[in-house]
């Protein structure tokens, strides 16, 4: 079965809903999500956290849709406009700021969908996340082994739920080994292409009242970044490696592409503690 990957991920998207920071009207929204300094930041750790490993995936026929607000103020709107031109997978989605989230990334995901493939395999990731290099092509060869649950319910998830937690405070970056059931990056939910949900409509925390899944714990697949800037900074359910740690450097420079050294120097620069967020760190 020809098994498209369609992902989403949301760049400081104008919208009153669907965030765990809430604000009482859509200037207020707008101040804070277009301040310069949080938008300096929130573009550094795209560039550094997210970016390296798409452009290094070892199956390149994925379409990631990056949504945003057409009143993003440039230059970071112009710095969009250029990296979509740039990588053929990214597709930018200039939604107007709607009060109903979902409907919201509906409208972004629409016209991305191929609607001649047999399969599609929808993720999600926040703009300062990471998968590993080969996430797109495991996603996609996997889907053989929920396939059998697929053709009952016409729903299916996979979990990679060995992941890396990045935490970046005015100290720098540490990094903690963790297994989280269903985190956002990593998690692949598998849908027809007539079905008008995706794994933004799914809440990820409660997917199995929805469809079977399949946890794959063999591989380390995602990185969750902890920053100040964070809407919501739980790492979410989970337990640690059992055995020794990995070498977190040599794993972030394999997997991800990521340089620890420099991401650890640019956290000190930035010199912001952690987000005064209810659940920031917390599992």
């Amino acid at each position: 079965m020809r098994v498209q990957m369609l992902g989403l991920c949301r760049f400081s998207y104008l919208g009153l809903r669907g965030f765990q920071v809430e604000h009482d009207d859509m200037e207020e929204r707008r101040a804070f999500l277009y301040d310069e300094g949080r938008l300096v930041r929130r573009w550094h750790w795209f560039e550094k956290i997210t970016l390296p490993a798409l452009r290094a995936q070892t199956d390149p026929d994925f379409t990631l849709v990056v949504m945003t607000g057409p009143d993003l103020p440039d230059p970071w709107l112009s710095l969009l406009q250029q990296l979509c031109e740039e990588m053929p997978q990214l597709e930018l989605a200039l939604v107007p700021p709607m009060r109903f989230h979902l409907q919201a990334c509906k409208h972004a995901l629409l016209p991305h969908k191929d609607m001649s493939a047999d399969v599609i395999g929808h993720f999600r990731m926040d703009d300062d996340d990471a998968v590993a290099i080969d996430y797109v092509a495991r996603a996609r060869e996997d889907f053989g082994l929920v396939e059998p649950a697929w053709h009952k319910r016409k729903a299916a998830s996979i979990d990679y739920m060995r992941g890396l937690v990045l935490k970046a405070t005015e100290s720098g970056v540490s990094v903690e080994p963790r297994m989280i059931y269903n985190a956002v990056a990593g998690l692949t939910v598998y849908l027809p292409p007539g079905d008008e949900r995706s794994a933004t409509q799914l809440p990820h925390w409660r997917l199995g009242h929805h469809m079977p899944g399949l946890i794959l714990p063999d591989e380390i697949m995602f990185c969750r970044f902890l920053n100040h800037d964070n809407d919501s900074g739980a790492i979410g359910p989970g337990y640690d490696f059992d055995g020794p740690p990995p070498d977190a450097a040599r794993v972030l420079a394999e997997r991800f592409k990521i340089d620890l050294a420099d991401i650890n120097r640019d956290a000190r620069d930035f010199g912001l503690p952690q987000a005064g967020r209810k659940h920031w760190g917390a599992t």
